[in-house]
């Protein structure tokens, strides 16, 4: 069971696991969902009735992903998984999934270590179908915007593929010569569909600010690699492509999709590795 520690604030105690739920040294307890995740969400942590990516979102990328558009990505990172991390006992290395998501991602990168992975997502649809799809793994409904509800120096590798990055936290959970591997979208990320539907194809890089923002919390990035390939999307792919990522079509732009039958599109993540240098 993986080190989480409570969310009550100003408590951060460890919790311990006993039938009947998760609790702390101060009395605090939670209790586990019937689809398996762990609701570690505080009231102050919700921005909204329905925190975290919208369901449209959420179900958007899991179509998206079940069609296979990762799978070179996930290649890609694939050598970085297998990079030696400073694990304080023997029991194996654990990661944490920053945003995970609907949960596709865990599986394929670390599909015989779920004991020592744990997703951590704001989108309680997303964490209800992560855990359904890999009830082995750790899943929790957290805010990891705000504090990660896991002990001290208790995780080896964090993970952050298009999710947060909260340097500070990161910084406080990580072990000694830990790593952290981050991904972000590239400038050609999606570049035919967004000058098609909205008309617009600004380009930003991102990489050079993750960087930097990363050395704020004794963060080395120790290597980086460009992941790019075309591909011929059909119209419900062009539809879960713009609502995934937080493109949703106006009705300015629901003409302009409707109009749309196949497209070649181009995908894009800068990577980058980085390692806890204290």
């Amino acid at each position: 069971m993986f080190e989480l520690r409570c969310t009550v604030r100003n408590c951060h105690h460890l919790l311990e696991h006993r039938e009947g739920g998760l609790f702390c040294a101060s009395g605090h307890h939670f209790d586990r969902a019937k689809e398996g995740y762990w609701s570690l969400l505080q009231p102050q942590d919700r921005r909204s009735k329905n925190p975290g990516d919208t369901d449209a979102a959420v179900l958007a990328r899991h179509r998206w992903l079940a069609r296979g558009h990762a799978a070179g990505l996930i290649e890609a990172i694939r050598p970085w998984i297998g990079a030696t991390v400073s694990s304080k006992s023997d029991r194996g290395a654990r990661t944490v999934d920053l945003g995970c998501g609907e949960g596709s991602f865990g599986p394929a990168l670390f599909p015989d270590q779920a004991e020592g992975y744990c997703g951590i997502d704001l989108s309680k649809r997303a964490i209800k179908l992560a855990a359904r799809g890999w009830p082995e793994a750790t899943w929790v409904l957290a805010n990891a915007d705000r504090i990660l509800p896991v002990a001290d120096r208790s995780i080896d590798r964090v993970v952050s593929l298009f999710g947060r990055r909260p340097v500070t936290e990161i910084d406080r959970v990580l072990t000694p010569s830990g790593i952290c591997i981050v991904a972000v979208p590239g400038e050609e990320d999606l570049i035919e569909l967004r000058e098609q539907v909205q008309q617009t194809g600004q380009r930003r890089s991102r990489w050079e600010m993750v960087i930097q923002e990363m050395a704020a919390g004794s963060m080395e990035c120790v290597e980086r690699k460009h992941w790019e390939q075309r591909i011929e999307l059909q119209p419900d792919a062009i539809a879960d492509a713009l609502a995934m990522t937080y493109r949703a079509v106006r009705h300015s732009e629901q003409s302009r999709l409707e109009s749309l039958d196949t497209m070649t599109v181009t995908l894009s993540a800068d990577l980058m590795q980085f390692v806890h240098r204290i």
